[in-house]
């Protein structure tokens, strides 16, 4: 049975529609330069607000994993 090796980056992700939008977006980006994504999990959320209190940007930080050739 052969080995493998996985390898996890954090990532941060924003996105004005919502928090799955980011994790969405976020993982789409990574997957440009990243090859063989097994996982993600989240973090932290944070919201940026206006000044009357509406969210204006859900922000997520995540620890996606791949495998490593």
């Amino acid at each position: 049975m052969a080995a493998s090796i996985v390898k996890v980056i954090e990532i941060t992700a924003s996105s004005g529609k919502g928090i799955d939008d980011a994790v969405q977006s976020g993982l789409k980006k990574v997957a440009k330069t990243v090859k063989g994504i097994k996982g993600a999990w989240v973090n932290d959320i944070k919201v940026v607000t206006s000044d009357d209190g509406k969210v204006v940007e859900w922000r997520v930080n995540m620890k996606v994993s791949f495998v490593v050739d």
